[in-house]
């Protein structure tokens, strides 16, 4: 650390270099900077800063709590628990980001941002600190921002790749408070839940993947447990956006070696770790076989089409019966995100040899209702957000089959996921698919 001494302040004095009309770009979701955050907070809700923008991706901190409304004008591609309300209630800017090109801040956020608030660990002997688990956007907008702010992280790991930026980019340094952290407890998944995707990944990994595939696995309920259902396959690949849980233990245990990957040969690609505990973290960390790079390297389109065999698996909230995918929203109304999901979707259908695939449970229970719902359905809702074209959805996978829908008419489609459909809806979609298509 004697390499930063003279950059080290408190949080305190690190936020107060923010002024009113600044710009602050956050670093995302699991890599979320909490200390500067909370920091920065502390100061707004105190009434000293006001008239600030923050651009924060997928934000597991709450902008838009009580005294925030007003003194922050959030930007964000991603509906989160946190900040979920504000966005239905229009308190904050939901951007539908969706595609990525080479290094650059994806268009809508700041592409100057006076202020980066980035977390990271401490220097090796050549000065060098990690973006830990999570590079995200962090490399292009280190080189555009006017000025860094760090949170340093003793508890980061290193990795390969492109994870690294240099004390001399930094401007100041604080140290992490170990009491800040996230907040935000995900629910409990049903017996019911839970079956389902071991139903949905078993019936993935038995008729959908093959041996020598390179896989993108989308982080969500499904497709982000694929992982643990694949050590029966052999010479697997990993190229995606997310890498999630299981993928350590399968290149342990041999089956994932890339050795057949057009792209990274023998590497895990990703841009980030989710979800990943502790121990899957440490076989991960200056692990050889895995390699963390920018969005704007492992979500560009025009890498991901020279990938043959390419796999896409990810989640719906909602599939139409002609196959239309929203992942990012109910009706309207913004719940997710889109995240690279149209990306790796579009490739998957592309590749030479590949697949998209879409996997859902097909129904569940909302909360708010306690009412069964279909997750397939006639038609998507009034101003429902399309994040996968039909044209890019080979495949809809539920707990009751796996509906292929390349290649098939407006009516084999309908009668595909029919078949998949939860037998209680079953009658009245039938009768959608006549009133509408004439099945």
């Amino acid at each position: 650390m004697s390499q930063i001494a003279n950059k080290i302040c408190s949080i305190e004095d690190a936020v107060a270099t923010i002024r009113p009309g600044d710009v602050v770009h956050v670093a995302p979701y699991s890599t979320t900077p909490y200390s500067l955050c909370a920091g920065l907070k502390k100061r707004i809700r105190r009434g000293d800063l006001s008239g600030i923008r923050v651009d924060h991706p997928a934000a597991f901190f709450s902008w838009t709590d009580e005294g925030m409304v007003g003194a922050v004008e959030l930007h964000d591609n991603y509906a989160t628990p946190p900040n979920r309300a504000a966005c239905h209630a229009g308190e904050m800017e939901y951007l539908p980001v969706g595609m990525w090109q080479s290094y650059e801040i994806p268009a809508g956020f700041h592409q100057n941002p006076d202020v980066f608030l980035v977390p990271v660990s401490p220097p090796d002997k050549r000065g060098f600190c990690s973006f830990g688990h999570g590079v995200w956007l962090s490399k292009a907008v280190a080189r555009r921002a006017k000025r860094i702010i760090a949170e340093v992280r003793p508890d980061f790991i290193r990795t390969f790749g492109d994870n690294y930026i240099h004390v001399d980019e930094i401007d100041l340094f604080v140290e992490a408070d170990p009491s800040a952290g996230a907040n935000i407890e995900a629910p409990e998944p049903s017996a019911e839940e839970v079956a389902h995707v071991e139903v949905i990944n078993t019936l993935v990994a038995a008729e959908l993947v093959n041996d020598g595939d390179t896989l993108q696995m989308g982080v969500g309920t499904v497709s982000g447990a694929l992982a643990n259902y694949l050590g029966f396959r052999n010479d697997l690949g990993i190229q995606t956006e997310l890498i999630t849980g299981g993928v350590a233990a399968l290149v342990e245990q041999g089956v994932v070696t890339g050795t057949r990957k057009s792209l990274n040969r023998h590497k895990v690609v990703g841009s980030a770790c989710v979800a990943l505990d502790q121990e899957e973290l440490d076989q991960i960390h200056m692990n050889p076989h895995f390699e963390l790079y920018d969005f704007g390297y492992t979500d560009d389109l025009r890498h991901l089409i020279q990938q043959e065999n390419f796999v896409a698996v990810n989640n719906a909230l909602v599939v139409d019966l002609t196959g239309q995918v929203s992942a990012e929203a109910l009706d309207h109304r913004p719940y997710t995100g889109v995240g690279g999901q149209t990306v790796f979707m579009i490739a998957g259908a592309y590749s030479k040899g590949g697949k998209s695939i879409s996997v859902t449970p097909s129904s569940s229970v909302p909360t708010a209702t306690g009412t069964r719902v279909s997750r397939i359905v006639p038609t998507l809702g009034a101003g429902a957000a399309v994040t996968v074209p039909r044209t890019y959805v080979d495949y809809v996978v539920t707990e009751h089959g796996v509906a292929e829908l390349r290649g098939k008419t407006l009516k084999e489609r309908a009668a595909a996921l029919l078949e998949v459909s939860h037998p209680d809806f079953q009658d009245e979609l039938k009768a959608e698919a006549k009133r509408l298509y004439r099945l």
